[in-house]
């Protein structure tokens, strides 16, 4: 289990700053978000921000895209765009975002169209040696547990993998109930403590549940990469008291599962 830092936690920094906020808690890895840090089709950015990362002794664990299954007139890049990034980022992997209509508004032809675009970039992903993730969110077709699981045995794609975070207003039992549905596709996790995006908490009044949450996905046993994605007030102090909670719940977990 590493511990990481979403880059767009703090999109008014720069990729230097960003850098010194995870060397200073002792993270392992930085997600490059594709909006404000390393927009797709800067080459010659990527692979500096890349450098840069490495330079410091940490990962790219993976880049943020913004690119939505199957909606070929709201994306902004392609996805063969958002490929050629990653790769000068070397970053091992991509999330992309499930389409862009809930399930319970898709019918059957919206998901058909959904899993074939995943298999497709699924394909392309694999060609180069990376990997391709869903964001576990609302408004997406991963917006449930059932309908996440529902998508990924519909593409059926050794290459395509989910990430997974908690998701708003349903009960820690919930939450634990969709990590045991979905567990065999889990990768990266994207760690946050709210009541809603407005309404955020310190990490350290939710570390109880985020135990639970951690000690069930590292039953596999896999290597994954926890990130840090948004902080109470956007504020860098708070980002630093809760990578400490970041390391006692890592410490705390590895003990449990080892």
């Amino acid at each position: 289990m590493k511990l990481g830092l979403c880059s767009v936690t703090f999109r008014d920094k720069n990729p230097e700053q960003i850098v010194d906020l995870a060397m200073e808690v002792s993270l392992d890895g930085i997600e490059w978000g594709g909006d404000v840090h390393v927009p797709p089709g800067d080459y010659d950015h990527a692979e500096e921000v890349g450098e840069v990362t490495r330079s410091r002794g940490l990962e790219v664990s993976s880049y943020g895209s913004y690119y939505r299954l199957a909606d070929h007139i709201g994306n902004e890049y392609d996805f063969t765009t958002i490929l050629e990034t990653a790769k000068k980022l070397q970053a091992p992997a991509i999330r992309v975002w499930a389409g862009m209509k809930g399930s319970k508004e898709a019918d059957e032809c919206y998901l058909k169209k959904v899993v074939e675009d995943a298999q497709r970039i699924a394909d392309l992903a694999s060609d180069e040696g990376i990997s391709v993730h869903l964001e576990y969110h609302d408004n997406t077709m991963t917006d449930t547990k059932e309908s996440a699981r529902q998508l990924m045995e519909r593409i059926n794609h050794d290459n395509l993998f989910l990430y997974w975070q908690p998701s708003n207003g349903v009960s820690v039992e919930e939450r634990l109930a969709s990590i045991d549905l979905v567990n065999e596709w889990i990768t990266n996790v994207h760690i946050f403590h709210w009541h809603s995006f407005a309404d955020r908490l310190e990490l350290i009044s939710g570390e109880g549940e985020w135990q639970q949450y951690l000690e069930a996905i590292q039953k596999d046993g896999r290597d994954r990469y926890v990130l840090m994605e948004f902080v109470k007030d956007d504020d860098e102090r708070q980002f630093l008291k809760d990578a400490q909670t970041l390391h006692i719940l890592k410490d705390n977990v590895t003990n449990k599962t080892t």
